[in-house]
């Protein structure tokens, strides 16, 4: 199998973590503090992929400057078009409560939650594509990172979206597409870049680590501490340390 199409294939099944957390969402009431708890221990291991995998990974193939530079690329980029969607209606597209908006309480609220849902998937996708380039297959815990992730953003998103009046075919509909959207987005990550200069693929590797670490301070934190308070810290900390235990196992 090429590996551009391994890729595709990969980003596919991460993204599927999203739709599983709908599904979930959808046909189980699950209490805001526990979709809180699962929030803190992603933001977590999501931490942990970017810390040890990722922004180390750019830094050793190519270098500090470089690194540096698309890290905090990664991070304007991601908090510019997030400013931009926030006023759109889609600021709270994370929550399982009921702050997320109506179409009737903000006309375009609906479009600019698929639209930043597709913001906070890609950045990961591109990342889990690039991870085939060394020839040694998939990077399991940035793929483990990815999926544990999705998996609440979808459960927490879906939950509030379900709450707020959204329908199913809407809600089952956005997160379809995002899933497809990642596993294009990882093909084409590792398509494009292959035989790129080490120092590109750090770049890139470096932005989409910036725009994550944005999208988890941003979105994912804020629902965790909302309703898991006090315990959010010690939720997420476990799971970073799962996700390192796992990036060194």
């Amino acid at each position: 199998m090429p590996v551009w199409l391994a890729a595709g294939l990969w980003g596919l099944l991460a993204g599927g973590a999203l739709v599983l957390g709908a599904l979930v969402a959808w046909r189980v009431r699950v209490s805001q503090p526990v979709v809180a708890s699962i929030m803190a221990f992603g933001a977590g291991v999501l931490i942990s992929a970017l810390s040890f995998d990722l922004v180390d990974e750019a830094e050793t193939t190519g270098g500090l400057g470089p690194t540096v530079v698309g890290f905090l690329l990664g991070a304007l980029a991601y908090v510019g078009a997030n400013l931009v969607l926030n006023r759109r209606g889609a600021r709270h597209r994370k929550r399982s409560g009921e702050q997320q908006p109506s179409e009737e309480e903000q006309s375009g609220s609906g479009a600019a939650i698929a639209v930043g849902a597709l913001l906070d998937g890609v950045p990961e996708s591109v990342v889990l594509g690039l991870s085939l380039l060394g020839g040694n297959g998939v990077g399991v815990p940035v793929l483990a990172a990815i999926f544990i992730s999705n998996l609440p953003e979808g459960l927490s998103s879906a939950a509030g979206m379900k709450r707020n009046g959204r329908s199913a075919t809407y809600v089952f509909g956005v997160w379809i597409a995002i899933a497809v959207a990642s596993g294009l987005a990882g093909l084409l990550g590792c398509l494009l870049l292959q035989g790129a200069p080490d120092a590109t693929i750090a770049l890139i590797t470096a932005v989409a680590a910036g725009a994550i670490l944005a999208m988890v301070s941003d979105t994912m934190i804020p629902e965790a501490f909302e309703q898991a308070h006090l315990f959010a810290g010690l939720i997420a900390t476990l799971g970073f340390i799962v996700a390192f235990t796992i990036e060194r196992a």
